[in-house]
C-alpha cells in the first residue's frame, strides 16, 4: 500500500514538477542558454525517478522535453521550435531523462533487494540458531508463524501437527502454488482464494504443515520471498523431528 501510495505521488510529481519549474525558468530564459536550462530539468527528472518507479520518471522526461519546448524555446508558448540547436538540446532532454530515470529505478532496485536479502538472511538465521539451542519445537513454531505473516503479508497463518487432511493450495519446495493439481500463475491470478498449505518435512517426511491466509487483493510476493518461507517452513521440520513424534502442548 506504501509503495502505491507513493507510485500514485511520483507520477502526480511527473507531470506537474517539469511544469512548474520551467516556468519558474522563464524570467531566465533571455539570459541562460537552453542547455543550461534544459539541466534544470534533468535535475526535475533525477528527483522524481529516486522517489517513484521507472514509469514516473520516464513521464517526468516527457513532461520535460514538452516544457521546455513550450515555456523556453522560441517561438514561446507554442509547441513548435524553430531554432535547430534548441530541437537538438530537447532531443538530448528527453533522451537523457529518459536514460537516468531508468538508472535511478534500476538502484533503487538493487537497493531493495540487499535489504531484503539481508533482513531475509536474518529470519532464517535466528530460526536456525533456535532450533540448534534446544528451544521447544512450539517455540520454533511460534517465531516462524509470526515471520510468514510478515514476509508473505498473510492475514493469518496456523500450524497444524499431524496427518494430512484435504487437498488445499500448496507452497511447493521450488516456490511455485499449485491449485487443484495445476501450476498456479501467481503473476497472472494472484493468490488463491483460500488457506495454502506450506508442509514442514525433513528427509522427505511429512511433519506438520502451516496454512497460510492470504490478504484478499494482495500481490504475492516475489519468488525469493516465498523460497524464504520454504526454508523456514524446512526449519520447523528440524526441529519436529528432533522432539519426536508425540508432542503436546
Amino acid at each position: 500500500m506504501r509503495s502505491t501510495f507513493r507510485d500514485r505521488i511520483a507520477l502526480a510529481a511527473a507531470l506537474l514538477a517539469p511544469l512548474v519549474v520551467a516556468v519558474a525558468l522563464v524570467p531566465a530564459r533571455a539570459h541562460i542558454s537552453s542547455a543550461n536550462l534544459a539541466l534544470g530539468l534533468v535535475v526535475v527528472v533525477v528527483a522524481v525517478a529516486a522517489l517513484g518507479s521507472r514509469t514516473a520518471g520516464v513521464v517526468a522526461a516527457l513532461s520535460a522535453a514538452a516544457w521546455f519546448d513550450f515555456f523556453l524555446t522560441r517561438p514561446y508558448q507554442r509547441f513548435v521550435i524553430s531554432d535547430g540547436d534548441d530541437v537538438t538540446t530537447t532531443l538530448l532532454l528527453l533522451a537523457v531523462g529518459v536514460a537516468v530515470s531508468q538508472l535511478a529505478a534500476h538502484a533503487r532496485r538493487l537497493k531493495l533487494v540487499t535489504v531484503t536479502d539481508a533482513a531475509h538472511l536474518t529470519r532464517i538465521h535466528d530460526t536456525a540458531s533456535l532450533v540448534q539451542s534446544g528451544a521447544s519445537p512450539y517455540a520454533v513454531v511460534d517465531q516462524v508463524s509470526r515471520q510468514l505473516v510478515e514476509i508473505l503479508g498473510l492475514r493469518g497463518c496456523r500450524f497444524e501437527h499431524g496427518t494430512l487432511l484435504g487437498r488445499p493450495p500448496h507452497l511447493e519446495q521450488d516456490g511455485s502454488v499449485t491449485a487443484g493439481g495445476a501450476h498456479r500463475d501467481l503473476e497472472k491470478d494472484g493468490w488463491p482464494g483460500e488457506e495454502i498449505e506450506l508442509r514442514a518435512s525433513v528427509g522427505g517426511r511429512y511433519l506438520g504443515r502451516f496454512m497460510l491466509l492470504p490478504e484478499p487483493g494482495t500481490v504475492p510476493p516475489p519468488l525469493q520471498t516465498r523460497l524464504v518461507a520454504v526454508s523456514l517452513a524446512d526449519q520447523v521440520g528440524a526441529a519436529l523431528d528432533t522432539a519426536g513424534p508425540a508432542l503436546d502442548r
